[in-house]
């Protein structure tokens, strides 16, 4: 009789935990930490995988961790899940809401951690792998560009053939996981302008450096450059988030701020996103007289899915069920699981958690909350990458 497959293994394993596997969630959900705060939720997870037989090493800087199993020749898959939380206050009203004040898992995190922590435990019950597993419970996401960055250069890609992840997505029904080839996310920085100038009487705005005017003139001017330097097919789109700049009526101030966000579709526009920006504020404002200063963030680049690990992750969700593979577009929020996509080959999926009725909440709002029936095909779905990586 051939071995039993993983998914096979996530079958058996699910028919007696499926339980266990909420109860993780929901005190994973309790429990929240925010970004380079992940302690307990580090802890709770190598106790978990220690009791399973496995040999969790946290990371060096406390928290996050990798685990691997499998066979130690031959290749090595890594699957990842982000295990922090974000600084608000939880507004659902269930059960299980946060017990932490302003912190909470407001983008399912909570459920890529339960998710993966369950597909370890199935995994680890198969009398044998096809290939050898990495697993990367990644600290930080929520804090750009990412704690991607320290979990690589701690060496989490370090034997790894190619790397795969969920994310929950609240626009799709449950029981449905979506992907697609090539840029599933966009490039996501900030930037930040102040300005300053020597203030004076709003009758006399010959004068003076005339701030209030001058940032009206970037909120409008700057997304507008934007839109005739940069190809539009490449859905480059800059919102601003912040203005703040004098008190008085009759007064002009000394100095202001003005705050956004620069997503791009593209890698190559990303990469000259800086530059271009830079060089339209300066002439925006050289008219002006205003001095200003330019903070620009470099946050992440875009998620691009490679071609043959999409096939893999398109398989496995196939798998499933007949009726679970759905379509997706590119959307315009940044994830940091894009840098290990800049090491080695790998594809990202959205797993539905939409239950099919009432509103479909987004993804950083304090009313967030899942569907927790997704938490057994997201576990279905990674086992199922497993199955895929032995025929690649």
């Amino acid at each position: 009789m051939p071995p039993a497959s993983a998914s096979q293994a996530a079958e058996a394993w699910l028919a007696l935990n499926a339980d266990e596997l909420v109860a993780w969630r929901r005190h994973l959900h309790r429990h929240p930490e925010l970004s380079r705060q992940e302690f307990a939720t580090t802890q709770f997870i190598a106790e978990r995988l220690a009791g399973a037989g496995l040999n969790p090493k946290v990371l060096p800087a406390g928290t996050g961790l990798i685990c691997d199993f499998g066979p130690e020749d031959g290749p090595r898959i890594a699957l990842r899940a982000d295990i922090d939380a974000l600084p608000m206050t939880e507004q659902t009203g269930a059960p299980y809401s946060s017990l932490v004040p302003g912190v909470t898992h407001a983008c399912g995190h909570d459920a890529h951690t339960a998710i993966l922590l369950g597909a370890a435990l199935a995994l680890a019950s198969a009398p044998e792998l096809p290939v050898g597993v990495r697993l990367v419970f990644q600290a930080a996401e929520e804090l750009m560009p990412g704690g991607a960055i320290d979990a690589i250069a701690a060496g989490v890609l370090t034997g790894v053939s190619r790397i795969f992840a969920l994310h929950c997505d609240p626009r799709l029904r449950v029981g449905r996981v979506a992907t697609i080839p090539g840029p599933i996310t966009s490039a996501a920085d900030t930037i930040e302008i102040t300005v300053g100038g020597p203030g004076g009487h709003t009758s006399r705005p010959h004068l003076t450096a005339d701030l209030v005017y001058g940032l009206g003139v970037l909120i409008t001017g700057l997304p507008g450059v934007l839109s005739r330097r940069i190809d539009p097919r490449n859905s480059t789109v800059l919102v601003w988030g912040a203005v703040n700049s004098g008190a008085a009526a009759n007064a002009i101030p000394q100095a202001g701020r003005l705050a956004g966000t620069v997503r791009t579709a593209s890698r190559d526009t990303w990469v000259a996103m800086q530059g271009i920006i830079e060089d339209a504020v300066a002439s925006l404002l050289a008219p002006l007289n205003i001095d200003h200063t330019l903070y620009y963030h470099r946050g992440v680049p875009p998620v691009v899915n490679e071609a043959v690990s999409t096939r893999m992750l398109t398989h496995a969700i196939e798998a499933v069920g007949p009726d679970v593979l759905a379509e997706t577009r590119q959307s315009g929020g940044g994830e940091d699981f894009s840098w290990y996509l800049e090491e080695v080959p790998g594809a990202m999926a959205r797993l539905g958690v939409w239950p099919g009725s009432g509103p479909q909440l987004d993804l950083h709002q304090p009313t967030f909350d899942l569907d927790e029936r997704a938490l057994g095909i997201g576990v279905r779905v990674m086992a199922g990458i497993v199955d895929q990586a032995a025929l690649v």
